[in-house]
């Protein structure tokens, strides 16, 4: 008799922490590895913020928070959303939780009955496909290329849709291909799932501040769609703050109401130094880490253009996040030093083991044929990276 749920036996290992572990292994072995895995910022977290959680704990905000979060960094979550968004919640729509990945599971737990279905544009977030299968929802994937920036049309969206519809998921800025959606584009998307008020959108705007090349849209600021639409971030990747496990959601009421419901039964509230943090972290706003932002942008420029001189890397240039994505098709079927590469997973593996450069393929991202680097890493890191790929692969 199997001791294990069906539903855990659907799920898969998350590939970004196995190549992370692996790393950790083989560098506890004092075996030198290049690790280009994590969405993680490599900067310490901000003195404003880390000042505001020892003022928490000196003023002993140590005990249970209400469940959605205490009440003024909602209202600080709300007034980021107006400046920044041009968005109008109240404090009683905006639920806090232990990270963006809980907000987008509170969501999924909450409006998906078995068999459901959920849009994924591939590529997408490595957990998107996981946490659909965990609520018994099933996964529709629109394919995207490199050539078309790793974006859906909305032609290919209204193709996918069907009366069991129940979501559509995304990131944008997006993970990871370092693609965004325009406001022209998220309009005509807004006008479509406006015509089917079934469907909920849940917009991961996680990479909102890491935008290089152009203006970052909410797709909640068209209004034909508020009401459908659930919007998430946190405080991870922008603030540095990964490890403080503080993601939101602002959603509509009757949406805010029900992941209130969820996570009361599953978390509670999130960590209460962390949540005072981040009103100061908040409340600073983007120019308070601008100096961050700037810096992944150069890391973004160095990395593509040495990227793009490797033999058999077809790139596009990354407009945000801090990820490149090249296709790597190219080696898809030749066998390198004895092993056959059947898609970029195996790519990525031969990567560590001949170059001793960790990054992750693109099977669980929903593109075999490509794979993703983190450039959330020193420049020096990174050319060393390209020199170290690029000889294991003239070697062959």
């Amino acid at each position: 008799m199997d001791k294990y749920s069906d539903r855990l036996n659907r799920l898969s290992y998350s590939q970004t922490f196995v190549m992370s572990n692996k790393v950790r292994e083989m560098r506890a072995e004092g075996i030198d590895v290049i690790g280009l895995t994590l969405g993680e910022p490599d900067f310490d977290i901000p003195q404003n913020i880390k000042q505001a959680a020892f003022d928490a704990i000196n003023q002993n905000h140590s005990h249970y928070s209400p469940v959605p979060g205490f009440l003024d960094l909602r209202e600080a979550i709300c007034r980021k959303l107006k400046i920044d968004n041009h968005l109008d919640y109240k404090p009683n729509q905006i639920i806090v939780s232990n990270g963006a990945k809980q907000s987008i599971s509170n969501i999924l737990f909450a409006i998906i009955n078995e068999g459901d279905e959920v849009i994924l544009p591939t590529p997408y977030w490595v957990s998107y496909h996981e946490m659909v299968k965990m609520v018994g929802g099933k996964s529709v994937f629109i394919k995207t290329s490199i050539d078309t920036e790793f974006k859906m049309t909305v032609e290919q969206l209204e193709a996918a849709i069907t009366p069991k519809t129940k979501a559509l998921l995304y990131s944008s800025p997006c993970n990871p291909s370092g693609s965004y959606y325009t406001r022209e584009e998220l309009e005509a998307i807004a006008n479509l799932i406006a015509k089917h008020p079934h469907i909920t959108v849940i917009s991961d705007e996680i990479y909102e501040y890491l935008n290089y090349e152009g203006e970052h849209t909410s797709i909640a600021e068209f209004p034909q769609i508020y009401e459908q639409t659930a919007v998430i971030n946190g405080m991870s990747k922008a603030y540095a703050m990964t490890g403080w496990r503080i993601g939101y959601c602002a959603a509509p009421t009757w949406l805010a109401s029900a992941c209130d419901k969820i996570q009361g039964q599953i978390t509670s509230g999130a960590n209460t130094m962390a949540q005072k943090a981040s009103i100061v972290g908040l409340d600073a706003g983007k120019k308070h880490y601008q100096s961050m932002i700037d810096s992944f942008q150069k890391r973004r420029d160095l990395i593509y253009d040495l990227m793009k001189e490797i033999i058999g890397f077809k790139l596009n240039k990354p407009k945000s996040a801090f990820y490149i994505f090249p296709d790597i098709s190219y080696y898809i079927g030749k066998i390198l030093k004895g092993k056959e590469i059947k898609n970029s997973d195996d790519f990525a593996m031969f990567l560590l083991d001949e170059a001793r450069v960790a990054c992750v393929g693109g099977v669980s991202f929903g593109d075999p044929n490509c794979i993703r680097f983190s450039y959330a890493s020193s420049e020096n890191d990174i050319i060393e990276a390209v020199k170290r790929i690029q000889s294991a692969l003239a070697n062959l």
